[in-house]
């Protein structure tokens, strides 16, 4: 069952009137293609910024990788914050999967009105890896010769870890319109072993921060790759801070709910919630 909000407010001089969608790994910003215009039908601005160099399509980075082997998250995070630092209001951030890690990481900076994380990459300290996401991970972990390279799925491995509920000739079709090769150093360094480095990593944020935009994490129940006890825990570092934090899980979707059947429920709770919670500021970072 959804929480049943209070009548959602457009947009306006007092709330945020601009969402930024932030896609994840093996993906590109084709993968809110569906979402744009929902959200536009309901009177926002919506930018999906791709990470640095992903400004062509898909099949032109399936054909040059070369952009994806080299990418950093420090980069990439800034890259995103000059996006946002450029808007005349505080917006609404979306993340799914490690584009919900880097929404946390945009919010750690004061930035936005509100943050919604799907299916979301965990941050630093989260030390829950349940069977399936080793699974769904293992090809990329097995062959350390993988962190300095762009690694894709296969489409069996990508039915797997993204499309568990689609039958595999929907998945295969996924796979067609959006698949791309990730960092091999995004997954191991914080996949595997950010935990188990001193110092902080690059995946860290200040949980205690009092001072940040309301965050809600969404849960994929069937989510393979990022499942509900991978939110949980994220969600239950959070604990200390005064800013609101919140859980929801969507029962039976996979960690491609931003696209699976059903997709406009998920879409549709995000921006209820973020319109509900979100601050008023006149700057869009705090300090």
């Amino acid at each position: 069952m959804s929480t049943q909000f209070d009548q959602p407010r457009p947009p306006g001089q007092e709330g945020p009137d601009t969402v930024v969608l932030v896609h994840g790994l093996w993906m590109t910003p084709r993968s809110w293609e569906h979402w744009v215009p929902h959200f536009e039908a309901r009177g926002y601005r919506v930018l999906t910024p791709g990470y640095p160099g992903f400004e062509v399509e898909v099949e032109a980075l399936r054909e040059n990788p070369a952009v994806i082997a080299e990418l950093t998250v420090p980069e990439t995070v800034e890259h995103l914050a000059g996006v946002i630092g450029q808007l005349d209001k505080p917006p609404i951030i979306m993340g799914h999967s490690f584009g919900g890690a880097l929404t946390q990481l945009l919010l750690a900076r004061g930035l936005g009105a509100a943050g919604v994380t799907i299916d979301s990459a965990p941050t630093e300290g989260v030390r829950v890896n349940p069977p399936s996401q080793i699974k769904s991970l293992f090809p990329f972990l097995a062959n350390p010769a993988n962190r300095h390279k762009a690694v894709g799925f296969t489409p069996d491995q990508f039915h797997y870890a993204f499309t568990n509920t689609m039958t595999r000739e929907e998945s295969d079709q996924v796979y067609d319109r959006y698949h791309i090769p990730a960092p091999g150093n995004w997954v191991w360094a914080y996949g595997l072993i950010a935990n188990f480095k001193p110092g902080k990593q690059e995946t860290w944020v200040d949980y205690d921060f009092d001072d940040r935009a309301p965050l809600l994490f969404i849960a994929g129940g069937a989510d393979h790759i990022m499942p509900t006890s991978v939110t949980m825990s994220n969600a239950r570092h959070y604990k200390h801070s005064a800013a609101r934090t919140e859980v929801h899980e969507f029962p039976g979707r996979s960690h491609f709910t931003c696209g699976e059947p059903g997709w406009e429920e998920v879409a549709d709770y995000a921006l209820d919630w973020a319109i509900t919670n979100a601050r008023t500021r006149s700057t869009t970072a705090g300090g």
